[in-house]
């Protein structure tokens, strides 16, 4: 019967929360990545697939029922959501932008001079993992989960964190010659340190952390001290597979640079 109720809460706040704003978001980014390509001179298939798959990761964690889950039900799946939007979408977004595009905004002396400071690796780094704390922080997540608009800031502020934190590492402009390969690798292997605090905060805690998901409607298979435990595993594990991943791409293109 518990169960019962809890699938119909969520087919529920799928009739009264219809994601418009996904929707809308998303058609707003595939329009802005159409007239951008078209003012490029064309995107190659790679950066189009995957800006393709950047609007797939977004669209799957913030629609239901993902966003429904992730709002209200579980916090497992609102770590899912991280992930997906904070440390997936960023890169691939970044990285699907036209060569021509990043070229009109190296012309641009001022913009350059304030994204050469936003972006400066120490900076992005700090901005990024003080973002993490706080959006996960008890009173934070239980004082804005409950709202829609609570719920957006939060997702934004992945978002950003997330673009922020990739950009010295996949963008090419502002140029940072001196932040090579081997310091791209050491920036990103401190990310996969920076996060522990917050992985053993989550998976070793004795009692739930978050009222939002403790009084949810409870789900027959786990409880929410175990849900909890699997948010804190899948940040530190699920994380841990995204930064390597991009580290082991960094290595690969680091030794054709040193072949070539």
């Amino acid at each position: 019967m518990q169960w019962w109720c809890s699938a119909q809460g969520l087919a529920w706040s799928w009739t009264w929360r219809p994601y418009l704003g996904v929707w809308v978001m998303v058609a707003i980014l595939v329009a802005a990545y159409v007239g951008l390509a078209r003012r490029s001179g064309g995107a190659p298939p790679s950066r189009a697939g995957s800006f393709a798959a950047a609007v797939a990761c977004l669209w799957v964690a913030l629609d239901w029922p993902v966003g429904a889950l992730a709002a209200g039900y579980l916090a497992s799946v609102h770590m899912v959501q991280f992930l997906l939007v904070a440390l997936i979408a960023p890169p691939l977004l970044l990285y699907s932008i036209p060569v021509g595009a990043w070229q009109r905004l190296a012309s641009h002396r001022r913009l350059v001079r304030v994204l050469r400071t936003a972006t400066r690796p120490l900076v992005a780094s700090v901005v990024f993992n003080v973002l993490v704390w706080l959006t996960h922080w008890p009173r934070i997540v239980d004082g804005l989960m409950g709202y829609q608009a609570g719920s957006f800031l939060i997702d934004m502020l992945w978002i950003a964190a997330g673009l922020v934190f990739w950009w010295p590492v996949v963008a090419p402009v502002p140029a940072r010659p001196r932040f090579g390969y081997p310091f791209k690798v050491a920036y990103l292997i401190f990310a996969t340190v920076a996060n522990t605090g917050v992985f053993i905060y989550l998976t070793f805690t004795h009692l739930p952390v978050y009222a939002t998901y403790e009084l949810a409607p409870p789900i027959p298979w786990i409880t929410a001290r175990e849900d909890q435990q699997v948010a804190g595993l899948l940040m530190k594990m699920g994380g841990g597979v995204v930064l390597w991943t991009a580290i082991g791409v960094l290595f690969v293109r680091w030794f054709r640079a040193e072949q070539a």
